[in-house]
């Protein structure tokens, strides 16, 4: 199982790429890195050394899985908080050494770890022999798969969490192994495609249940069925009022409660404020009206409507919550309606 993950397809064929997936240079390397995972820093534990590194990416919706090793020993840290990822590291084989909350974790063949690089610190070594198959997802993905699941995001108690979870013969390896060999199949996949979908939420849902549980939390039981009415309630005015942005002390008086108590509420039984529910709620609303608009109504027409003014801003904000820009959206929107 994931021996040979990304590497040959599910009839043990080799699978074709355009891409390089060797490299002894550091700055080839480093720029890889900076695409698929973030940018940070590495050094190499044995001065000078070269890295032998393997380098293999796809895309399942909006996690990309890497395999992935440095060819050498590594010490790597200072990873940028807002890039806005969550990292999940799946050790193939050798081992990598992880901070972690109390002392440092160690994850061996078929182990696991967690850590969201936006909310903590974090730094890892891996000996010479270590082979990865990683996966980068952004935590805005995670986050809206729990809002999505389980009717609550979580708070920091989660996110802060590095955690050291799955092993030899676990659920999440057999998750793992499904998704590698899709990714290797020969049936055509988009990144945004219903497959691709149904892949980004299977592994974010399995894995908010392994973090979960690392962390003590519990999700069936936790905020969605304690949520007083007049958060549930606001939750819908919101959503359904998403277009028109409703002022928040508006939804407040129509809930019968003050702009404090229910952005209290939110926080404590959403992990997050009604502002960003709102947020989250509009650039969704935006993303479907790219993909289902008339072909002659532009990127800027739509988010006009929506009563976004700076183009630029919106720009990031989509990029950092789907993983590309409002253009690419409607661009992939209009070949499916040519």
């Amino acid at each position: 199982m994931l021996e040979e993950a990304l590497v040959l397809d599910a009839r043990g064929n080799p699978i074709r790429r355009d891409q390089p997936i060797h490299s002894d240079d550091w700055d080839e390397v480093q720029e890889f890195c900076r695409q698929v995972y973030m940018p940070y820093r590495v050094r190499p534990l044995e001065r000078l050394s070269k890295p032998n590194a393997t380098m293999i990416s796809a895309d399942a919706g909006q996690v990309t899985m890497t395999r992935f090793s440095y060819g050498t020993g590594i010490h790597l840290d200072q990873f940028d908080e807002d890039a806005g990822k969550i990292l999940v590291l799946n050790t193939l084989r050798g081992a990598l050494n992880h901070q972690c909350d109390k002392q440092p974790a160690t994850t061996g063949a078929g182990e696991s770890f967690v850590v969201d690089c936006s909310r903590t610190d974090y730094w890892l070594e891996g000996d010479a022999d270590h082979m990865q198959l990683n996966l980068t997802i952004p935590h805005d993905v995670v986050a809206e798969t729990a809002r999505k699941w389980f009717g609550f995001v979580p708070d920091d108690t989660l996110w802060t969490r590095r955690a050291k979870f799955g092993g030899p013969g676990s659920r999440w390896l057999s998750l793992l192994d499904y998704a590698a060999r899709t990714l290797g199949s020969d049936a055509p996949m988009s990144t945004d495609g219903p497959l691709g979908r149904h892949l980004e939420e299977m592994l974010c849902l399995e894995l908010l249940v392994h973090w979960a549980k690392c962390a003590g939390i519990s999700l069936q039981d936790g905020a969605r069925s304690a949520a007083p009415r007049y958060v549930r309630q606001a939750e819908e005015i919101l959503s359904a009022e998403a277009r028109e942005a409703p002022r928040i002390g508006d939804v407040a008086m129509r809930v019968g409660v003050s702009a404090r108590t229910l952005s209290e509420g939110f926080r404590r039984f959403r992990g997050l404020t009604p502002r960003e529910f709102l947020a989250a709620r509009r650039l969704e609303g935006l993303r479907t009206e790219l993909r289902e608009a008339p072909p002659h109504r532009t990127v800027s027409q739509i988010a006009n409507d929506w009563g976004y003014v700076n183009l630029g801003a919106l720009a990031a904000v989509y990029r950092n919550r789907f993983g590309e820009l409002p253009s690419h959206t409607r661009e992939r929107a209009r070949h499916l309606h040519a």
